[in-house]
């Protein structure tokens, strides 16, 4: 297995033919399979709703390879499904992923603002927790620029949580890299990478299985959601 650039130094990585088809044709078949009225486009909590999403967030596939990126035993933070097809074609401007879900909502010094998202609490951690977290976003189609795939702002990952106009600042003096993918690449990253995505100028299925790990042990009385 091929893997360039590095999570370490450059904030993310590609690792080609990751995921078999048989388990990627397993996902795409129970997410086709959903009621025809269920927003397929972005599912949330996507293991306590797809069984195939679950085998593959629980396996030893992905745990052992998110332990090699953690300070401890690899916890799921989030898991996600999104699609973009010609009727959900969404721009992302550039930002950073700074949330993570838990099962209550307790006052914890650096910690804040709270939401909730689909009845789950989420809440921006203090910079320990966010660099002790990795992302895994795993293609289940093509990805290219012609379906919005990913871009990253290489070593971005390193300059801490970033306000909006720090941001805008780092995005005008650096250069893009766009992430292309093929069913079954992994892609690697550091939450706090810069990120974006624009909308497709040919839009067509781009479904990418998201999930985060953390190694970070949670105060008292928290538990990831």
């Amino acid at each position: 297995m091929v893997c360039t650039l590095s999570v370490e130094e450059n904030g993310f990585e590609i690792h080609p033919g990751f995921l078999d088809n048989d388990s990627i044709n397993k996902i795409i078949d129970e997410i086709e399979a959903l009621d025809s009225d269920f927003p397929k486009h972005g599912i949330r909590n996507a293991e306590k709703k797809l069984a195939s999403v679950k085998k593959l967030v629980d396996s030893n596939l992905l745990r052992n390879k998110a332990e090699s990126y953690l300070s401890g035993n690899p916890e799921v933070v989030r898991v996600m499904v999104f699609d973009k097809t010609p009727d959900k074609n969404w721009l992302v401007t550039w930002h950073q992923d700074k949330t993570i879900s838990v099962n209550d909502k307790k006052a914890i010094p650096g910690w804040g603002p709270w939401t909730l998202k689909d009845g789950i609490n989420h809440v921006q951690p203090n910079l320990k927790v966010l660099e002790d977290m990795v992302t895994f976003r795993i293609h289940l189609d093509d990805a290219n620029e012609s379906n919005g795939c990913l871009k990253v702002i290489p070593k971005s990952h390193s300059l801490g949580i970033l306000s909006k106009n720090e941001q805008d600042r780092v995005v005008r003096e650096s250069e893009e890299y766009t992430c292309l993918a093929k069913p079954g690449d992994l892609l690697i990253m550091r939450p706090l990478l810069l990120h974006s995505s624009s909308k497709g100028t040919t839009p067509h299925h781009r479904r990418i299985v998201h999930i985060e790990y953390s190694g970070f042990k949670l105060p008292q009385g928290l538990t990831w959601a």
